[in-house]
């Protein structure tokens, strides 16, 4: 197979964006800085909040710009897009139909990884944006797995940390992670999916067990697969 050009729609947001550029270079097989995957990333940081416009369509519609820049990157030479947010797949299929190019599809593939994992019940952390769009829920259903949503009071506290801690720049700590991984263990949920790239950040820092399905990691995986690469490990 031909090797690929990877384009990344980032800025969504800027740190989960240069933690898949780097997730993707550790989990590629290489001995040398030219078997690694050929990556154009754009960190576009005007694209407008993707929850916001989904809670309120009187907001800032993401969906043109973030069309834009698939366009921009095959201008550029890309072959395949990846964009490094669970939320903006809300609105995949138009994204998909206006770029010249392939998107890849993370949360489908996200919740591929939960079955072949064979999990049954499967909680989700995400943005209230991704949880109301119901897009984890109808991916899980597909492949006969129950998804299972945070209540209210623990839904604010994954916001926060999505919001007010990792989009802000500073440090979670296992205080403010705590109590959401206990309720999702009251829950029995024997997989959790991060769905929301700032997650990823806490998976990173935490050092999170391995119940936990990174959906940024299974984006960079499958990105360097679809690009014609191999990686270091396949096992799950």
């Amino acid at each position: 197979m031909k090797k690929q050009t990877l384009g990344i729609i980032g800025g969504v947001g800027p740190l989960a964006t240069m933690f898949i550029g780097e997730m993707i270079v550790r989990r590629t097989k290489a001995t040398k800085d030219q078997e690694h995957v050929h990556t154009i990333i754009d960190n576009d940081t005007t694209i407008p909040d993707r929850t916001a416009f989904i809670l309120d369509k009187t907001k800032e519609n993401p969906v043109p710009v973030m069309i834009a820049d698939a366009k921009k990157l095959a201008i550029a030479g890309a072959n395949i897009i990846a964009i490094p947010c669970n939320t903006a797949h809300t609105f995949y299929e138009e994204i998909a139909a206006g770029s010249p190019i392939p998107v890849l599809h993370m949360i489908r593939e996200t919740a591929k990884r939960a079955a072949d994992l064979g999990a049954r019940r499967v909680g989700i952390l995400a943005t209230t944006g991704t949880i109301t769009s119901r897009m984890y829920q109808v991916a899980l259903e597909e492949f006969d797995l129950l998804p299972v949503v945070p209540d209210e009071v623990i839904q604010t506290k994954v916001m926060s940390v999505i919001y007010d801690i990792v989009k802000a720049g500073k440090d979670v700590t296992w205080a403010d992670w705590q109590p959401i991984e206990e309720a999702m263990q009251a829950l029995d949920c024997d997989r959790i999916v991060l769905g929301c790239t700032e997650l990823s950040i806490v998976n990173r820092d935490l050092k999170l067990n391995s119940n936990y399905i990174d959906s940024l990691l299974v984006l960079a995986e499958c990105a360097i697969e679809a690009c014609g690469y191999e990686l270091v490990d396949v096992k799950r």
